[in-house]
This record gives C-alpha cells, sequence and structure tokens, in this order.
C-alpha cells in the first residue's frame, strides 16, 4: 500500500508546487517568493495550501510574526533541492552528448574575485577546449553556495562563513583587507595616521562585514577600535562598496590588492592599519553529488590541480 501510495503521488503531483515551496522556504516568506517568482501572494499561499492537503502534512507554520519550516517541511525541502537540481542537469548534460561542442560551464562568483591561478586556468583550458561555452555569473557569496547546492551552477568561487555539509570547499587564494577613503574624504593624502584618528568617521561596507559573517576578521577590528558606529553605506557587490569610497560617502574595506590600482590612480588613499590587516580566504566550492558534463569537469579538475600545486603561500596576495 505504502508503494502504491508513493507511485500515485509521483504520478498526479504537480511538480510546479515543490519549486514553489523550496523558493518560499529559500526567500523565508509567501511575499518575497511571490516577489521572486513575478506571482500574486494570493497565488503562492494558495499553492502552499494545495500542496500540504495533497502530502497530509503541514510543511510551515506561518503566523503574523512567525515564519517557521515544520520537520516535515525540512524533509521536503531537501530533496526539493536535489529533484530540482538533478532535473536543471538534464539539459546540460544531454546537450553535452548530442551537440557538436565539449560543454557548458556556468561559473557563480563572489564580485571581483581577482585570482591569476583562475585566469590561467581558464585561458589554458579555452585554448585546449575552444568548443567549450561558459556563463559567469556574478552574485553573494551566499547565492553562489545556494547555486552550486541546487546544482544550477558548475562550481563557484566566493567567500565562505559557515560550510555546508553536502559541498567540498578547497581555499583558491587569500587575501588581505584594508580601509581606504576617497579623494573628497579629509583624511586623503594624509600620512602617519593611525586607527584613532578613523574614529568618529562615517563608513561604508559590505553586508557581510560583520562577526558572523565571512567577513569577520574585519568587523573584530572594527569593533575593537570603536569604527563601526556610523554605517552609511551597504553592498553585497565590491563595485559598489569602491563607488561609495570613491565618492566619499565614508572609510570602507576593500582587498589590497584588488585597488592596488587606484592607489597608484589616486582614486583611493590606504589608511591604518598597515601591519596585520585582516586576512580573508576565497574558496573554490562545489557539489560533488552533480553529474557534470565533459566542459564541466575538465575545468574543474583543472582548477583543483592548479590548487595543489601551489603552496597557500604563493596564493596569497598582500
Amino acid at each position: 500500500m505504502l508503494q502504491d501510495s508513493g507511485e500515485r503521488l509521483a504520478r498526479e503531483l504537480d511538480w510546479n508546487l515543490l519549486r514553489t515551496f523550496m523558493i518560499v522556504v529559500q526567500e523565508g516568506s509567501v511575499t518575497g517568493a511571490a516577489r521572486r517568482l513575478y506571482l500574486r501572494q494570493p497565488t503562492i499561499s494558495h499553492a502552499l495550501k494545495r500542496l500540504e492537503t495533497r502530502l497530509g502534512k503541514r510543511l510551515i507554520d506561518r503566523g503574523p510574526a512567525e515564519f517557521r519550516v515544520t520537520p516535515a517541511g525540512e524533509v521536503l525541502y531537501k530533496e526539493c533541492v536535489e529533484i530540482y537540481g538533478n532535473v536543471a542537469r538534464v539539459a546540460v548534460l544531454t546537450r553535452d552528448m548530442t551537440d557538436d561542442v565539449t560543454g557548458h560551464v556556468r561559473i557563480t562568483m563572489a564580485s571581483h574575485v581577482v585570482s591569476p591561478i583562475f585566469d590561467a586556468v581558464l585561458a589554458t583550458f579555452h585554448a585546449e577546449n575552444p568548443k567549450a561555452t561558459y556563463d559567469v555569473e556574478v552574485a553573494t557569496s551566499a547565492e553562489v553556495a545556494r547555486a552550486v547546492l541546487e546544482k544550477s551552477a558548475s562550481f563557484g568561487l566566493c567567500l565562505v562563513h559557515k560550510r555546508l555539509p553536502k559541498l567540498d570547499y578547497k581555499i583558491i587564494y587569500r587575501e588581505y583587507f584594508g580601509f581606504f577613503c576617497g579623494p573628497p574624504h579629509p583624511l586623503f593624502g594624509r600620512s602617519g595616521l593611525t586607527l584613532d584618528d578613523l574614529r568618529g568617521h562615517a563608513s561604508v561596507s559590505f553586508k557581510t562585514d560583520q562577526i558572523s559573517d565571512a567577513l569577520r576578521p574585519v568587523a573584530l577590528l572594527r569593533a575593537q577600535h570603536e569604527l563601526e558606529e556610523r554605517v552609511v553605506g551597504h553592498s553585497s557587490h565590491l563595485e559598489e562598496v569602491r563607488r561609495m569610497i570613491i565618492a566619499g560617502l565614508g572609510i570602507g574595506p576593500l582587498p589590497i590588492h584588488v585597488v592596488a590600482r587606484d592607489v597608484r590612480d589616486g582614486l583611493l588613499w590606504r589608511l591604518p592599519p598597515y601591519e596585520s590587516p585582516p586576512a580573508i580566504d576565497i574558496y573554490l566550492v562545489w557539489n560533488p553529488r552533480t553529474h557534470l558534463n565533459r566542459a564541466e569537469a575538465g575545468l574543474l579538475s583543472s582548477l583543483q590541480r592548479a590548487i595543489d600545486a601551489k603552496p597557500l603561500s604563493a596564493r596569497t596576495y598582500a
């Protein structure tokens, strides 16, 4: 009877309901899911109710100030991620088998990842496999991990705060963050500064610049020297944090090696600390359960070998 019930459910279940439920959980609200799916909130609520009725289980407890995924909902969400990851891979894998191409690679990465290792591997791989095609998408580090987990990305490059148990990680490089200001700022061009000179000035930063997030070392430095009081601007993308700093909105953290040219060109001015700045690791992230096509597997393997061939000290950019 249980087997018959499961087979009947597989035949009769509207798979779009599972996708809707998965996105509701990811967004943490019906409102967020409606916005992401370009649908009305009642449509999302109705879909969720239909799914709960069909399964005979309460999946999400919702109220005016409550959103909690039930144990049954947590189990279903994990299965939904796996199902939709595998479905998304079908077109990629079949095209790789039937078309005269080596495959398509979709890479997601945090904004402004600057890695000579990655650039060299990509250049060599393209020269050896000219028919491979690529999508390179920029996202927040959390979104990068989610795309890799859901198998919609071949692999990712990002900061990591908390490792997901289903993903594998390898440090591709280590970078150091410094504080900078732009030409309109009163500290621009001044030498001999100390961290005390930064107190009282407005700041801009990344959304992950929190003690409980990926830029924890930067956040700890702010807290230690009482620099976190007036944060006037946030962004998830390095380019926008850089824009706000150059425009004079406030002092902000940036990877030292990434903005070295901006410093030489007079667009940014390096501020204390000059010694022992916060170190941040950038990771290569992949899902070992993803069925990769030839191009994806080849590029990922080449990148892993290139990383293993150099000690971390040779992949550290000051």
